[in-house]
């Protein structure tokens, strides 16, 4: 039998090796139909077997500490051997021979390498998802697992581990897909979260807020009532007062008969003024009623009303006093004229019964002024009773938020 040349065998073996790992993954891919990943045994023993391909007969390159095999730079030549692969060197250009990097019976260097150029762009029909990311590409080659390409009596089941191993792969997507549905979901919890926090705290500075604005209320409420009361019994202690003045009018009136025509006049057109004053406050009382944060107001302008009449009352006073005078004097002239005392006499009586109809028309003054009283007091209650209950609803408006 003639020798064979050890290298020839070498070449062949390593190419038949390559036929064997390129048929076994396409075929493997094929039944699967997914995308290859880098943990996929058949990938691994194909990237070993183009390992050894690529490193039979390489050069030993000199470096400045060691010996060193490299199989980059036969990689940036593959162009040239193959025009296909024009895209895996782009950016190589004019670069020397193969003959650079490996000896004259290397596998790149004879038929054979052309073949296995050949026989990887069947592989053109795999999708393979590859991260090179961390991995030592310069570490020391791997070994062929002849075990996967030899038949045995274990082949038979090897179509039920390749189920088995479909079945893995695709619960370990699923698993991978619902752990991306959980992380999404979680998010999105924790988002609904952060949003339900804001809107309870920003529900308990509203309901702090309310709470505030309740007792502002009942603080203002307890106030106006106390105001009222305070309004009324002032108005109250006025009314008196002033009924007690005018009575000792009256009485100095009785006493003095001359030159009360004009004080008459005078005191009817206060009586119209004021009466037409009351007629004005009525109005404002109905007005503020509607109107609750005016009340303030309303009171002031009862109080400037008030002083208004002590002011008039001051006036008639002193206007008694000058008829006291004038009266006098006029007492005096009737002791020396006991003609003039006739005519007056008859001027007294007419005054008397002028006096008559003012003490009338002062009773129903007294009298109005009761009913205005009444009406006032009925008008301040109801409002009292209006702003309880307004407080009261927004109380339970506030409450029912807070629930």
């Amino acid at each position: 039998l003639a020798v064979k040349d050890p290298t020839a065998v070498e070449r062949a073996n390593l190419l038949n090796m390559a036929k064997l790992s390129i048929k076994g993954l396409i075929e493997s891919a094929l039944s699967f139909g997914r995308t290859l990943d880098s943990d996929y045994p058949p990938l691994q023993q194909f990237f070993v077997v183009m390992e050894h391909c690529l490193k039979h007969g390489l050069k030993v390159r000199k470096s400045f500490l060691s010996y060193n095999k490299t199989i980059w730079g036969p990689l940036e030549l593959v162009e040239k051997l193959y025009p296909e692969a024009e895209e895996i060197a782009a950016s190589v250009r004019d670069l020397p021979g193969l003959n650079e990097f490996y000896e004259y019976h290397a596998l790149m260097m004879e038929e054979e390498g052309a073949v296995i150029v050949g026989l990887l762009v069947g592989l053109n029909v795999i999708d393979a998802n590859l991260c090179v990311k961390g991995e030592d590409l310069d570490s020391q080659v791997g070994v062929i697992d002849f075990s996967m390409y030899l038949k045995s009596d274990e082949d038979i089941g090897g179509k039920e581990r390749n189920e088995q191993i479909a079945a893995i792969l695709d619960q370990k997507n699923y698993v991978e897909e619902l752990n991306r549905q959980l992380n999404s979901t979680v998010s999105s919890l924790h988002a609904r979260v952060d949003s339900l926090e804001k809107s309870n705290t920003k529900l308990i500075e509203e309901l702090a807020i309310a709470k505030n604005n309740i007792i502002k209320l009942q603080e203002e409420n307890h106030q106006l009532r106390s105001e009222n009361t305070l309004i009324l019994m002032k108005t109250q202690h006025h009314l008196e007062v002033t009924k007690v003045d005018v009575e000792a009018e009256l009485q100095t009136y009785k006493h003095s008969r001359q030159g009360l025509d004009e004080m008459y006049n005078e005191a009817r057109r206060q009586l119209r003024e004021e009466s037409q004053l009351r007629q004005d406050m009525e109005n404002e009382l109905v007005v503020q009623v509607s109107m609750k944060h005016e009340i303030e107001l309303a009171m002031k302008l009862l109080e400037k009303d008030i002083h208004e009449k002590q002011d008039t009352l001051i006036g008639l006073r002193q206007q008694l006093d000058e008829v006291k005078a004038i009266n006098m004097e006029m007492y005096q002239k009737l002791q020396v004229s006991e003609d003039a005392m006739k005519e007056k006499n008859e001027i007294i009586g007419r005054l008397e019964d002028k006096t008559n109809q003012i003490n009338a028309t002062m009773k129903q003054l007294e009298q109005s002024d009761k009913d205005l009283l009444t009406q006032t007091r009925t008008i301040a209650m109801s409002f009292v009773k209006c702003a309880s209950n307004e407080a009261q609803h927004q109380y339970k408006l506030v409450k029912d938020i807070s629930f």
